[in-house]
């Protein structure tokens, strides 16, 4: 078509796509606003709201936005993961308490999100969850992740499927620009077009953080 993309200074979309950002939101934020709106479509499909038990699946960049979006709207956030790696870290994004799968939670929840690629997650996640509760699936896996839908029908819970983020966007960036949620935390790193590579490959900015952010405005070193 001839259109510019990727890092273009201009790029064709359609204007009902656009969000303008707010001012006092930088592009860190920015570049969240996407998995931002994922998050909180998934907080919102979980009922989300005062003293509602949310146990969330994964501590990955969608899982700690979910919690950090469900602790915003007022509930009592879990999060369960492989290890103990993101501790801290989740419970800067909202948690109440950290679950490993050694050491799993012992009481079941008003909704489970699941924001795992982990095939084995969605049966897990439904075997936590309240009866007449909720069960959102936002992570996807590689193969077939089954669940018994006997236990859906007998235990009468409600189950939700999420894929992308668009109905969410200015939700997500609302709560950014308000200071209801900060997304800073999830940027590892912020690097320029010399680093990229460097940062991709995992070679800097592990220490904390899930995502790398790429400035191409940053001058690469020749």
């Amino acid at each position: 078509m001839g259109w510019p993309g990727a890092l273009a200074e201009q790029v064709m979309v359609p204007a009902s796509s656009l969000y303008r950002l707010p001012a006092g939101l930088d592009d860190r934020a920015g570049a969240l606003v996407e998995p931002g709106g994922n998050a909180w479509r998934a907080a919102s499909a979980a009922l989300a709201g005062p003293g509602r038990r949310i146990l969330v699946c994964g501590p990955g960049t969608i899982g700690l936005l979910t919690a950090a979006f469900a602790a915003a709207a007022g509930a009592l956030v879990d999060v369960l993961a492989l290890d103990r790696a993101h501790e801290e870290l989740a419970f800067s994004f909202g948690a109440r308490a950290y679950w490993t799968a050694s050491d799993p939670p012992p009481m079941t929840y008003d909704a489970v999100i699941d924001a795992t690629d982990d095939p084995g997650m969605p049966a897990l996640a439904l075997a936590l969850t309240e009866p007449a509760g909720r069960l959102v699936c936002i992570g996807i896996s590689g193969v077939p992740s089954l669940i018994d839908s006997r236990d859906l029908v007998f235990d009468d819970i409600t189950a939700v499927g999420i894929l992308g983020g668009s109905a969410g966007l200015a939700p997500a960036i609302e709560h950014y620009a308000s200071g209801l949620v900060d997304p800073a935390g999830i940027v590892a790193v912020t690097v320029g077009l010399d680093r990229a590579a460097e940062a991709l490959a995992g070679q800097v900015g592990t220490e904390s953080g899930t995502k790398i952010h790429v400035d191409p405005r940053a001058l690469a070193v020749v």
